[in-house]
């Protein structure tokens, strides 16, 4: 914490001090002292950060109108301070020189918040995190169509394509199809943490970036010995492979693009035990992966899985079932992004700054989060009963009244108390025809083979490679 705020006495009554006591407690494990900042920056450290985050935590409509409020908020709470910088592009001027840095701090200081939360700490006897990726429109700028339309080298030959075209009406139409075709989205991977419902970590780039590389880059976060759970997008033996090394364990839905292998030999035979051993690994004389295969009834078709835990003493299958259903937990992370928060797309022009949104919304939605879940969960109340809705409500009618002295019963934290969702049963939504809704196919059974007799002599040859590794 920066030295211009030690001593300083909280002694108001207002709404902006409910949410500075808040930010302090979320900023309570995060030391900014290192940080090498300007004598003559009008902005602290720790100023800039409660500024962004209750940037973007506000509900105004513009970005300049929540740097406005929160700038404002600021001034509110620290009176007799220097009067920080009043330029936006100031503001944003320091976020893009410090934000990558504060991102691992805070994202280090929530993940220790997070796992202090020892209800819900783990699920089954297992710390579980659960992968999946999304897109997140921007405005259709220069800037934001140059770093997030696709960047993939199909996309490149395409443009190059429409380039050499000599007819100018015809590359015209060219041009016009494929940039109706590079709309510039960010792609964003996220780990999240089943148990508490809260995000871990995560991952951006353009619209045709790889979540399974995404995924990848954030494996040495999780704790070890996790058990990582997804759909059927994050199949493959190299990805399955990055998992199984980095000391973790999987979940994974399956389906027809999965090609498994029975009667291998490679370890003790046992019912419902599978490997995973593509050709190109075969030749490069990679171990086969072993695995056991789930099948979940009880829904329209039948449900694959394949885990890396074999043995059922350790993951029932009922346990692995009950693990997967709550997997869904991610997908409405993503509507409270999106739809509740209103982060479907984002408002920035500019490709550097819509980067500084998005990820500082997912700093508050995680900040509001763990707030309201210590207090919460404290209680006895499941995640899953907290409304999102209702807390963010609770904090936006804080910031919005930030000058006035809450009434009875109308404290955040009295707010939050209220964040609990009602027991009204909710029909069945799953058959309305929304425009956006994906209508995709099954994934059907995985292909299960027996193992040719070449197969199973080469496994036998990389098992007796192994043991005499291990003896050498």
């Amino acid at each position: 914490m920066a030295h211009q705020d030690h001593g300083r006495k909280d002694t108001g009554c207002s709404q902006a001090h409910d949410v500075h006591r808040a930010l302090q407690w979320l900023l309570a494990r995060v030391s900014l002292t290192h940080v090498g900042w300007r004598v003559d920056c009008t902005w602290t450290p720790l100023k800039l950060v409660f500024a962004a985050l209750l940037w973007a935590w506000s509900d105004e409509k513009t970005l300049i109108e929540r740097f406005v409020t929160s700038r404002k908020m600021i001034l509110h709470l620290y009176p007799h301070a220097s009067k920080p910088a009043k330029s936006y592009q100031a503001f944003l001027k320091l976020l893009r020189k410090w934000t990558a840095v504060w991102l691992d701090l805070l994202r280090e200081a929530f993940r220790q918040r997070t796992a202090s939360l020892t209800q819900v700490w783990t699920v089954a006897g297992w710390v579980v995190f659960a992968g999946d990726g999304s897109r997140i429109d921007v405005p259709r700028t220069r800037s934001n169509e140059k770093h997030y339309a696709p960047q993939s080298a199909l996309a490149r030959a395409a443009r190059r394509r429409v380039k050499r075209s000599r007819s100018t009406k015809r590359r015209r139409a060219q041009e016009l199809r494929q940039r109706k075709a590079n709309v510039p989205q960010i792609w964003l991977t996220t780990v999240w943490h089943v148990g508490s419902g809260l995000p871990w970590d995560w991952r951006t780039g353009p619209s045709d970036s790889s979540e399974r590389e995404h995924l990848r880059e954030m494996l040495p976060t999780l704790p070890k010995n996790s058990l990582l759970t997804a759909d059927a997008g994050f199949v493959g033996y190299p990805m399955w492979q990055a998992i199984l090394g980095a000391g973790h364990h999987l979940l994974v839905r399956v389906g027809g693009n999965v090609r498994l292998l029975k009667k291998l030999g490679y370890a003790r035979e046992r019912n419902g035990l599978v490997y995973l051993w593509s050709d190109r690994a075969a030749k490069k004389r990679l171990p086969p992966l072993v695995l056991r295969l789930i099948v979940v009834h009880g829904g329209r078709r039948p449900l694959y899985l394949v885990t890396s835990v074999t043995d059922t003493a350790k993951l029932s299958d009922a346990q692995a079932a009950e693990i997967y259903r709550r997997r869904w937990g991610i997908e409405l992370f993503y509507r409270h992004c999106k739809q509740t928060f209103e982060r479907r797309k984002l408002r920035s022009h500019n490709a550097d700054n819509a980067m500084l949104e998005l990820h500082w919304s997912l700093l508050g939605v995680w900040a509001m989060g763990l707030h309201s879940h210590h207090r919460l969960v404290g209680r006895g109340v499941l995640p899953e009963r907290i409304s999102f809705a209702k807390v963010l409500r609770a904090y936006r009618r804080s910031i919005r009244e930030y000058k006035s002295p809450p009434d009875r019963g109308e404290r955040l934290l009295q707010l939050l108390d209220q964040a609990i969702l009602d027991n009204y049963h909710r029909r069945n939504k799953s058959s309305r025809d929304y425009p956006r809704k994906k209508h995709e196919t099954a994934a059907g059974p995985p292909i299960i083979r027996f193992a040719t007799a070449a197969q199973v002599r080469m496994a036998q040859s990389l098992k007796a490679d192994y043991r005499k590794r291990l003896t050498a």
